[in-house]
């Protein structure tokens, strides 16, 4: 068996054109484009890649974008003061913090002083915990996109065995209420997770969310798995890797998803995807 290669660079621009429709009809009838500030804190070198494909994709798609480029020594005082400036300006729709953060801001304090119908990323307790209760609005822009990329596929998750493997709450935490979402049996292992093996070999879906390069083993899928890798790292000789042994475990499994150009993409689409859908939620109000 070899795995179909799950193409998120592809699928995550149809998502982008689907969204510039909606904008440009939006515009056409007399509206105006959504707006998203994307704020950076500091020179790190991903980060500044990050916030530059954000940036693109706002252009993209029709999008506003109003770039705040902070240096590592901004107190938390002058960053939350931006914040709460943001929260109150009425042609700002969307606010984007990108993490990491420098050491003297609280990244939990920032993210709860976003105000709720602005936040974007989908992290605030309020969006999180509103998923959990089975009644999303802003969700977290990874996790949904993965639920995107694999709906795309025609993949049904529906009575899924899943193993997750991560536990962060930005991804592994609602990855997991996504998937239940959609009707899967998940598990969640972590860390301290006894026999994680023998666990993954289990599972009809395999979502990798640790951050670890090759945590997971090619041989521990099982025949006909669906595997999705979210792990992101860079080797010492530069290149990019997954949390999956991905060689090995594409000969293996039904469905996977490369690193680079799997899940990646979809995250930055589903974030455009949040900030028109946060600009049409204010007009209904």
């Amino acid at each position: 068996m070899t795995a179909q290669i799950i193409d998120g660079k592809a699928i995550a621009q149809q998502l982008l054109a689907s969204i510039k429709t909606k904008i440009n009809i939006r515009i056409a009838s007399g509206k105006r484009a959504p707006c998203l500030a994307v704020v950076l804190v500091g020179a790190d070198a991903a980060s500044a890649i990050y916030v530059r494909n954000k940036r693109i994709a706002c252009e993209k798609v029709g999008i506003k974008s109003i770039a705040y480029d902070l240096s590592s020594s901004t107190s938390e005082a002058d960053l939350f003061g931006l914040i709460d400036n943001l929260n109150h300006d009425a042609n700002v729709d969307g606010i984007l913090v990108q993490s990491p953060l420098p050491p003297q801001i609280s990244e939990e304090q920032l993210i709860e002083s976003i105000s709720v119908d602005k936040d974007v990323d989908g992290f605030h307790p309020y969006n999180i915990g509103r998923l959990a209760v089975r009644q999303p609005t802003l969700r977290s822009c990874t996790p949904f996109g993965v639920i995107k990329l694999l709906q795309a596929v025609n993949i049904d998750l529906m009575g899924l065995d899943t193993v997750i493997v991560g536990v962060s709450n930005h991804v592994g935490r609602p990855m997991a209420l996504e998937l239940l979402l959609a009707g899967c049996t998940v598990t969640s292992c972590h860390r301290h997770t006894k026999n994680l093996a023998e666990k993954v070999n289990n599972a009809d879906l395999v979502v990798a969310a640790a951050g670890k390069p090759g945590l997971i083993k090619g041989d521990w899928i099982k025949e006909g798995a669906i595997v999705v890798d979210i792990g992101i790292s860079r080797l010492s000789d530069g290149s990019i890797c997954g949390d999956v042994e991905f060689n090995i475990a594409k000969a293996r499994a039904s469905y996977i998803t490369p690193v680079p150009g799997g899940v990646g993409p979809m995250t930055v689409a589903t974030l455009m995807e949040n900030t028109l859908l946060a600009l049409e939620l204010k007009e209904k109000k």
